[in-house]
């Protein structure tokens, strides 16, 4: 049984940060501003990492993933929130993901680290008890100069998926994505689902709520044809209704 004092366990022993350099505040400015910004203007929900605290420096008001809590209180939380609202396998999970993504990142060059992003599913519990499976994205925002995590941007929502795990690492502008295999324990690559033009217009209307046969008058095409491509999606993302095509193409950057 895991309880708090495993709290540490999440912060690396590689990437255990000190203590900065002057150089290294400044980089700090004021980079939250915006971030507060977008998620008032999309209602995403978002946290900041901090790994000199080992906590959190931001919690958006989304209750996605706030279990129940106020902002404040994830806030104020920090890695604790974690071991009240996650499932005790979950949680084991977590902390596998975290030292493999780590692993991962201290082979990469240190130019390149930020251009890199995790993204894995886990199941979270609110007070009442009841539990949802979300995806998480983190992606580094700061390093210090010799290469370590200092800040992290986490976007949560809503998985496309049946169980936890599903780790996978994308980098910036690469038709390539990483996958962790939890049962032997490594990174495997393989080339990124790719859409077909009409198969991105399809889920670009139906994110707007266009039906069927409004997708059909907007690209010029039958509605027995936007079945077909709307079957082959399904077929390829490996989901069983438009819901889930959209919420996996967003959650894997596919349109």
């Amino acid at each position: 049984m895991m309880n708090a004092a495993d709290l540490n366990s999440f912060f690396d022993s590689r990437n255990t940060i000190h203590g900065l350099t002057d150089e290294e505040k400044l980089k700090r400015l004021e980079y939250l501003e915006p971030i507060k910004a977008f998620s008032r203007a999309t209602y995403t929900s978002i946290y900041v990492i901090d790994y000199v605290k080992q906590g959190f420096e931001f919690v958006s008001d989304n209750p996605l993933f706030l279990c129940g809590n106020t902002a404040e209180e994830v806030l104020e939380m920090g890695y604790a929130f974690y071991f009240k609202h996650v499932p005790e396998a979950d949680l084991e999970l977590l902390l596998k993901i975290n030292s493999a993504g780590f692993d991962f990142y201290e082979k990469l060059p240190i130019t390149e680290r930020t251009q890199y992003t995790i993204t894995y599913d886990f199941h979270l519990k609110n007070k009442e008890g009841k539990v949802i499976l979300i995806n998480q994205k983190l992606t580094p925002v700061f390093l210090t100069d010799t290469g370590k995590i200092w800040k992290a941007i986490c976007i949560i929502s809503l998985s496309s998926e049946r169980r936890s795990g599903n780790v996978k690492i994308y980098k910036n502008g690469v038709n390539k994505v990483y996958n962790y295999n939890l049962n032997k324990g490594f990174w495997e690559d393989a080339e990124k689902t790719s859409l077909s033009k009409r198969e991105k217009e399809i889920l670009q209307l139906s994110t707007r709520g266009f039906t069927i046969n409004e997708i059909a008058n907007e690209i010029f095409v039958s509605p027995d044809t936007v079945k077909f491509h709307r079957r082959k999606l399904f077929e390829k993302l490996e989901v069983t209704n438009i819901s889930e095509a959209i919420v996996y193409a967003t959650n894997n950057k596919l349109i």
